[in-house]
């Protein structure tokens, strides 16, 4: 009788405390009315922890979150995505490209040593430079795409035969003689990628191609060497495409230390040093030098055409003082110079950074805080300090925005129309830049099989998925670009949902039903883990209906939720993990190279499904390379159609997202005349409605709006 009781009592006494939540709690309101502190505190929530604080280290959007408020880049976009200076005031681009010289008779002589050819090419560089000189002065009746590549030279330089000892790439202790020929420079007033394919018009078809590496290069052992290597070594072109950053003066790091060249240098070099075990190092593998030319001048040098390397620069610099070698050492005095690591630092959970919140307190799986930087170099933002609480549960999250403890709620599929009809809420919608999928680790099996992992993509009803769990709220994909973008291939189909047709493949790959119904292959069962974060209900309820789907084929799965800073650093870190449900925030830039390039499958690194393949590799590389856009189009269309037929993942859908907000919280803008007027808060393009949050204000009553 008892439990009886208990087992009526219970439910209706949580009922009870829920609508007391919701009912009696202090309003917003009444919270300012008694704490008139709360109108300068900004509170929102994660469901996950940070894992550390230092933008070179981090891959989570939780430290991501907090990053952006401490830290600042040299550029970033504006509300029209146009770039727009942060740390940087300006910046000019150009290129400086170089070809080597040769006459090509010297090609047929064979015999000839190398030290004459290098002689005999000044000559052949004057004549050269004679020709191109006189094509840019006369260039009527010239070809239109030569004209514009020879308008765009703005100097042109020789450079005389050198001897040069090069040690050969990943052979400290083998080197070789190099007797280079002259070389002619050229600086260009902008990039010009169809530069030396233009110049062949002038000069000679195929002069270029025509270089042969390996006749200028004499090893110090009998070995001959390979010809690919040679032009490594020693190649016919070079694009160098050169950006100048002019920073802006007077900006000081949270410890008051002026922010200057050589921080933008530290933190190239930092992401570089492979002790660091960087995720970045990617994207700036491509330069090839960084100097600093004063203060508040910074020369940045690629290596190659790299269409993306603008874009690079909006990560958060660093501070060199807090960081460097000296400072790492006397932080840890037990460990040498030479070992020392930024990954061992307090720093990355005490971050200083220059952007407009300083770092003040982390309680682990309880809150950050962040105060105002009243130095920041654009005014201090509105808000004093900017909170947010760990609270992994978004029942919780929600009951607490009702109660006014938090300022913003992301808001659930199943919730939307609700919210869309309280006029106490602003309520901003969009489509995520971004997708939702499960990912396989192909270095295990059965995921080596393509036709297994198309199967098991098969036997998914995504479109069940989009309709009971996101509420309509989603859409289908099938590949790995932004499908607001034109780099996304519409043409390409997501995966049927067919359960026969998914066992078919997997019968043709070897895996029979036995007699308890569950597939095997020579008497091993079909079985394996698929795992996930605690703290997202959507996922949670995907890893549920994938788990019931695949039992369906007679795949035996189990599932695991773990805590988000030990599902990123333990399991997908380390790649310790069967198959996984996760999600990608992607940018509006093409360049896949982190995620999908083979040279990214370490551990610590973004692809950590292991994909490799050559042909992937190379139309990344390619897309990277790339700045005429409708040819970067081609060439992403062609990786999402490989992507698709590999399946390394199951593309799930993309969401749309909703969030909400008091009305009171709106933009104040001051003008010259010292005017206050206060806005509504509009999203950018990409429905970024923060974008002006260091303008944000929290007030007691609704103001009358400008237009």
């Amino acid at each position: 009788m008892t439990i009886k009781r208990i087992l009526i009592l219970g439910p209706t006494v949580i009922i009870i405390f829920m609508l007391q939540s919701y009912f009696w709690v202090p309003t917003y309101e009444e919270q300012t009315r008694g704490n008139p502190n709360r109108l300068t505190e900004y509170i929102t929530a994660s469901s996950g922890d940070a894992t550390l604080l230092n933008p070179i280290l981090s891959a989570d959007s939780a430290s991501s979150q907090i990053e952006s408020m401490v830290f600042e880049g040299l550029i970033d976009r504006d509300k029209d995505l146009h770039f727009r200076g942060r740390l940087a005031r300006s910046w000019e681009i150009h290129e400086e490209a170089y070809f080597y010289v040769y006459h090509r008779n010297q090609n047929k002589n064979h015999d000839r040593p190398a030290h004459a050819n290098c002689q005999d090419s000044m000559k052949e560089a004057k004549r050269i430079v004679a020709l191109i000189k006189k094509a840019m002065g006369h260039p009527k009746g010239l070809n239109t795409h030569l004209q514009t590549t020879l308008n765009n030279i703005k100097k042109i330089s020789i450079i005389p035969p050198e001897n040069l000892h090069k040690h050969l790439a990943d052979k400290k202790k083998e080197t070789v003689e190099i007797h280079a020929p002259a070389r002619i420079k050229l600086t260009l007033n902008r990039v010009d990628q169809d530069l030396f394919k233009n110049l062949q018009k002038l000069i000679g078809k195929g002069y270029f191609s025509g270089f042969h590496s390996e006749k200028y290069i004499s090893p110090h052992t009998p070995k001959k060497i390979p010809r690919a290597i040679a032009r490594s070594i020693l190649p016919a072109v070079e694009h160098n495409p050169v950006i100048t950053f002019h920073l802006r003066p007077n900006v000081r790091f949270h410890d008051g230390v002026l922010f200057s060249a050589k921080d933008v240098k530290f933190t190239y070099e930092a992401i570089m040093d492979p002790k660091n075990l960087s995720p970045r190092v990617s994207d700036f593998e491509p330069v090839k030098s960084i100097q600093v030319v004063d203060p508040l001048t910074v020369r940045i040098v690629y290596r190659r055409l790299y269409s993306p390397a603008l874009g690079t620069w909006s990560i958060g610099i660093l501070p060199e003082h807090l960081l460097n070698k000296n400072a790492l050492s006397k932080e840890k005095p037990g460990i040498n110079k030479k070992d020392i690591s930024i990954r061992q630092s307090s720093f990355n959970r005490h971050p200083v950074g220059c952007g407009p919140f300083r770092f003040t307190e982390w309680k682990p799986d309880q809150y950050i805080r962040l105060d105002r930087f009243k130095d920041y170099w654009e005014g201090p933002p509105n808000y004093h300090s900017y909170i947010v609480r760990i609270i992994p549960d978004p029942l919780t999250q929600e009951m607490e925005f009702y109660a006014g403890t938090l300022d913003h709620y992301n808001v659930q599929p199943h919730q939307v129309e609700r919210f869309k009809h309280d006029s106490r809420f602003q309520i901003f919608f969009g489509t995520s830049f971004g997708y939702t999928y499960i990912g396989y680790n192909m270095r295990r099996r059965p995921f080596n099989d393509r036709r297994v992992r198309t199967a098991l993509g098969m036997a998914i009803d995504v479109n069940k998925i989009i309709k009971y769990v996101l509420y309509g709220q989603g859409e289908r994909i099938s590949g790995p670009f932004a499908k607001q973008t034109d780099f996304y291939d519409k043409d390409v189909p997501p995966l049927p949902y067919d359960p026969k047709g998914a066992l078919r493949l997997l019968n043709e790959a070897g895996w029979r039903r036995n007699k308890d119904g569950w597939l095997e292959k020579n008497g091993k069962r079909l079985e394996f883990t698929l795992i996930t974060n605690n703290g997202n209900d959507i996922r949670k309820a995907i890893l549920a209906i994938v788990q019931d789907e695949w039992k369906k084929i007679g795949v035996k799965v189990h599932t695991d939720l773990l805590e988000w800073s030990v599902f990123i650093q333990e399991r997908i870190d380390k790649a310790d993990f069967d198959a996984v449900i996760l999600g990608w925030s992607m940018g509006i830039e093409p360049d896949m190279y982190q995620i999908w390039h083979s040279s990214q499958s370490h551990p610590g690194q973004l692809n950590f499904v292991g994909f490799k393949n050559r042909q992937a590799d190379d139309l990344i590389v390619k897309i990277r390379q790339e700045y005429n856009h409708k040819k970067q189009v081609e060439y992403c269309h062609q990786l999402h159609r490989l992507i698709a037929r590999e399946q390394p993942y199951t593309f799930l859908y993309l969401s749309k997202w909703a969030a909400v907000m008091d009305k009171r919280i709106v933009i104040k803008r001051v003008d010259k005349n010292n005017q206050i007027h206060y806005e509504k808060i509009r999203p950018s393009k990409t429905g970024n409605y923060s974008y002006d949050f260091n303008k944000w204000i929290k007030l007691p009553v609704m103001p009358e709006l400008a237009n």
